[in-house]
């Protein structure tokens, strides 16, 4: 169980590359009507499933939809902060591709 929850500082932008890998701070969205990708809202991308936010299903969700969207197995996704929490810190390893919200005319 995690024992703090994580808020992403204010004033910086939703990613960071260390390397090959994507950081990327999130606010979740359980219980949602479809699966989507969204706009950043400060300094978090917003995310979106259908899954309900019990014993960590809504992220095992997310990550299942994240891997699919950024090319990646799951497994290539790890969630540092956040399992239990709409406020997610996930790092992916050597995304294969990037959803259009990446793309400097999204923002």
């Amino acid at each position: 169980m995690e024992s703090m929850k994580y808020i992403p500082p204010t004033g910086t932008p939703f990613f960071k590359w260390e390397g090959d890998t994507l950081v990327l701070n999130i606010l979740g969205q359980p219980n949602a009507k479809v699966d989507a990708i969204g706009k950043p809202k400060g300094s978090q991308l917003k995310v979106s499933v259908t899954a309900v936010p019990r014993l960590g299903r809504a992220t095992d969700h997310m990550v299942a939809f994240l891997a699919k969207a950024f090319g990646v197995d799951a497994a290539a996704i790890e969630v540092v902060h956040g399992r239990m929490n709409v406020n997610k810190l996930l790092r992916i390893k050597a995304p294969q591709k990037l959803p259009a919200v990446f793309s400097p005319r999204a923002t």
